[in-house]
């Protein structure tokens, strides 16, 4: 008779194990059943090297032994209720986040001490259901490697999507504040700020939670979960694009103002460099860790369609009278897109080189 683990079983084993992620295994049957499925899975559960334990090891040893053991051993066979909740807290107290799966009542203790319990949809118990965290409804393993990678990549758009949202809201405001405080005409209006506001929040920053995995995503090393969301690697990414934000709006304004513009075309100017920027440092929060030219352009597909939408948008409040009535603004020429260009050009240029000396600001 056999009971074999699913295919799949050893390719998520291996995938968590590069992910940084130790599985160990816990059961009470014979240890060389144990050993036998962890071979199949590829985990060690060689006996002579201590990668195995049985219950009876389990209570031989002195707490001090107990607690380096658990780390090294791989497969823990025969063991009771008592002992797979004691070898919980072990792991727990060396600092470890734990996620213990079950099925059976005598697995509900461990599954409620653990960080993430979690319980067999099919074959578990009620129980064991009600202890835990997480049902599984296909009692695979696969799931859980599955769950962690999609995990990780909602995470890695929360840091993207506040990497992007944190120094241009901040450069919003400092562009008002900076012309009170100076006692200077106003580069960009109250409206024209509330414009930039809503039509990017939409159109930009909410499809950065649509951007797929990138390569390599379980294969980088667990998160200190202590770790703030909110670094000081990326306090300084959030200063520096505030500044380039705020930098080049005061220059677009005073240079559209020297050669002639209007005091509504300055502005307006001003306001489009401020949106052509916000575009450009998009992409490169696509990922933060590779270059903005690494990754490809139509993965999002989203993302496209959320600057194309801000690019039409730009085009009406610049061009239609209704807009320029509402809004303030004037129509530009051609000079004043190149200007508008090239600085956020050059902005962006700064952010690049900032990036590729500082690539982990999470």
């Amino acid at each position: 008779m056999q009971d074999p683990p699913r295919p799949a079983a050893a390719r998520a084993v291996q995938s968590c194990k590069d992910a940084g992620i130790d599985v160990k295994m816990m059961t009470g049957d014979h240890p060389r059943t144990a050993a036998a499925i962890a071979s199949a899975v590829g985990l060690d559960g060689n006996s002579t090297v201590g990668g195995l334990l049985t219950g009876t090891d389990v209570e031989g040893l002195t707490g001090d032994e107990l607690s380096r053991a658990v780390n090294t051993a791989t497969v823990f066979a025969r063991v009771t209720p008592q002992q797979k909740l004691r070898l919980i807290r072990l792991l727990q107290d060396g600092g470890h986040i734990v996620a213990m799966t079950g099925d059976g009542v005598n697995d509900a203790p461990a599954l409620r001490q653990a960080d993430v319990g979690v319980a067999m949809g099919g074959s578990g118990t009620e129980v064991a259901k009600e202890a835990a965290d997480i049902v599984l409804t296909d009692d695979n393993f696969a799931t859980i490697e599955a769950a962690v990678e999609e995990g990780r990549n909602v995470l890695d758009n929360l840091f993207k999507f506040i990497t992007w949202t944190l120094p241009t809201n901040m450069a919003e405001g400092l562009v008002i504040l900076v012309a009170i405080l100076m006692g200077w005409t106003l580069p960009i209006l109250p409206t024209q700020i509330l414009w930039i506001n809503m039509t990017t929040a939409v159109a930009l920053g909410l499809m950065l939670a649509f951007e797929p995995k990138e390569p390599g995503l379980m294969s980088r090393p667990p998160r200190d979960p202590d770790r703030p969301l909110f670094t000081r690697q990326l306090g300084l990414r959030v200063l520096l694009v505030s500044a380039l934000l705020v930098g080049g709006t005061w220059w677009t304004f005073q240079g559209e103002l020297g050669r002639g513009a209007s005091l509504p075309e300055a502005r307006t100017a001003a306001l489009n460099l401020f949106v052509a920027f916000q575009i450009l440092y998009l992409f490169s929060c696509r990922s933060l860790g590779h270059p903005a030219w690494t990754v490809k352009p139509f993965s999002n597909r989203w993302l496209a369609v959320g600057v194309l939408l801000q690019v039409l948008a730009q085009a009406a409040i610049t061009y239609l009278p209704a807009m320029n009535t509402l809004f303030h603004t004037a129509p530009l020429d051609l000079q004043s897109w190149l200007a508008v260009f090239l600085a956020a050009a050059a902005a962006w240029g700064v952010v690049a080189l900032d990036k590729h000396f500082r690539p982990n600001i999470t």
